[in-house]
């Protein structure tokens, strides 16, 4: 069953960025739309993507984004 959910992102490792973006790319027929927004004073990045798939296809994705180094992530999703 597909769902729509919201995977929130806090990247404090900007080294991470590229991992990050591929993954991303390998999931791009299901993200609706995504939204970054860096913070210099902070040297953190901050991201949503608001994402249309199946729940396991969700998990995954947020899954491998967790699993990168100096990356945090939650996910909400619709009911």
């Amino acid at each position: 069953m597909k769902r729509v959910a919201l995977i929130g992102i806090v990247v404090e490792d900007l080294g991470s960025t590229a991992a990050l973006n591929e993954i991303l790319h390998d999931y791009s027929e299901y993200i609706l739309g995504r939204m970054g927004i860096p913070n210099r004073e902070r040297n953190i990045s901050i991201m949503s993507v608001a994402i249309d798939a199946p729940e396991d296809v969700i998990s995954t994705v947020s899954g491998k984004i967790g699993q990168l180094e100096g990356v945090s992530t939650k996910t909400i999703y619709s009911k």
